[in-house]
């Protein structure tokens, strides 16, 4: 089945039987097409005729985002998204040939988590993502903030003030609402609201997407999440967990546990034998399947740790020793 096929049939996954398959034609196709993950194969060798189930597919370390291009594709690249980073690091690219792709991706988990982007204004707090070029999660960003078509949904750098304004005046409104921040800048936001006493805020959904980038010292999510909760008066504070090597996002509406589309799986491989998976409750590295990256690698072995808490449930708690700081949502927990 060619990348075109497999992606008509991406956004209508609703059973674990397609997802199974589907999975199987994308590994076969890539296996094929994909000059990097077809040498890691080799070099581990697997022959891909053998891979009949997930658990045998194996999965490409993120690291290789940094040091070759992982695509299966000679064609035209849309665009290049880059990871954040220390000045002194190496930088993931993500050399992205169907925007499109992407866009559908992202729109569709959108409205299955949290219904039609036009019922939402969007307040986006992405100082660190907008002061460099290349960040997928400003391209979303920014294609959500169009797609609610609400003149009040837009970016914002380091205007808290204005910010907190134009949540007083949304919050009079009753319009609904959703404050995408990345986690240093919405403290700094939560202390303005303090001195201010802000009353609480009623009609938001603030959800953060992680990242300190030095500004901060790094917390656990739980006390993370109990500053914001206390200082913007709200139950409970949703994350977003997505990746520069990714196209799809998962989401937590929290509880700390995050759900994923139909179309991205999470496996625990055992942190001492990356080719063996661990149950369900059970502490292991981070692997995705992401079927959207047709054009790149649908299977990778992240540097995060997290456990399952059923099949498409699960909580992210921190990375592994060795790892590079990231700019997405790798919150100690």
């Amino acid at each position: 089945m060619d990348p075109g096929q497999i992606k008509n049939q991406l956004f209508s996954i609703n059973n674990e039987d397609s997802f199974i398959r589907i999975s199987l034609e994308v590994f076969n196709y890539q296996a094929k097409h994909n000059a990097v993950y077809r040498e890691y194969i080799e070099r581990l060798h697997i022959k891909p005729d053998n891979v009949l189930q997930l658990n045998q597919i194996p999965f490409l370390p993120v690291e290789f985002f940094k040091t070759h291009k992982v695509s299966t594709t000679v064609n035209e690249i849309e665009i290049q998204f880059e990871s954040s980073g220390t000045t002194s690091s190496v930088q993931s690219k993500h050399y992205v040939h169907s925007l499109n792709l992407y866009e559908q991706s992202f729109i569709n988990a959108f409205r299955k988590f949290y219904g039609a982007p036009e019922e939402y204004v969007f307040l986006a707090l992405l100082p660190s993502y907008l002061e460099r070029s290349g960040s997928s999660l400003v391209y979303m960003a920014d294609k959500l903030i169009g797609l609610s078509k609400k003149s009040d949904s837009g970016f914002y750098l380091h205007n808290l003030n204005e910010l907190l304004k134009k949540i007083t005046e949304l919050e009079k409104a009753g319009q609904k609402y959703i404050l995408l921040g990345v986690t240093y800048a919405l403290l700094d936001l939560a202390e303005e609201a303090a001195k201010l006493k802000l009353p609480a805020l009623k009609h938001a959904t603030v959800m953060e997407t992680g990242g300190m980038k030095g500004k901060r010292k790094e917390l656990v999510k739980e006390e993370l999440h109990a500053i914001l909760k206390k200082s913007f008066g709200i139950s409970t504070v949703h994350s977003e967990y997505g990746m520069t090597e990714l196209l799809s996002q998962a989401y937590s509406k929290g509880d700390g546990l995050f759900s994923c589309p139909p179309w991205m799986r999470i496996l625990i491989r055992d942190t001492n034998d990356p080719f063996r998976f661990v149950d369900q409750h059970k502490t292991g590295g981070i692997n995705i399947i992401d079927l959207a990256n047709i054009y790149s690698c649908s299977f990778i072995a992240t540097q995060d740790l997290g456990k399952l808490h059923s099949q498409n449930i699960f909580e992210v708690l921190g990375r592994f020793d060795n790892s590079d700081l990231r700019g997405c949502n790798l919150l100690l927990g």
